[in-house]
């Protein structure tokens, strides 16, 4: 099938498909004599294993990791447990932080509300308390 069609089937678009091929995540797809690229269900079927994994936010070296091991025909289930553990903790944590982030913001909404919304200078309203937010 031409690239059309594979990216029909993929749900990816024929730039992604392309930089996949160029990065190694899918192999160099044979060329008909007319030099367009000719895929398979094998290609489909990769192609949409690297899809998934990323939008578990897996990263591309992580998919490329877990498809070097099926390449080598060694199973990739237990890197790949990991990387889903390790996944979920980051989501975790980072949904901690934008918790806490969330705290400073109606903290520092309602700490703004007693200040003027007509300093033009910024010294005496809600700006400067954003400012000595670094401090």
């Amino acid at each position: 099938m031409l690239i059309n069609e594979f990216a029909h089937q993929t749900n990816l678009p024929a730039k992604t498909i392309r930089y996949y091929e160029e990065i190694g995540l899918l192999p160099p797809a044979r060329r008909l004599e007319n030099g367009y690229r000719d895929y398979d269900s094998g290609d489909v079927a990769r192609a949409r294993f690297v899809a998934a994994a990323r939008s578990l936010d897996l990263s591309l070296d992580d998919v490329q990791e877990i498809l070097a091991l099926r390449d080598q025909r060694e199973a990739p289930c237990r890197v790949l447990l990991e990387m889903l553990a390790n996944k979920a903790d980051e989501i975790s944590r980072r949904i901690a932080q934008l918790q806490q982030l969330e705290t400073e913001l109606r903290a520092l909404y309602q700490l703004g509300q007693t200040f003027p919304t007509d300093d033009v200078d910024g010294k005496n309203c809600v700006c400067h308390l954003v400012e000595e937010r670094l401090d």
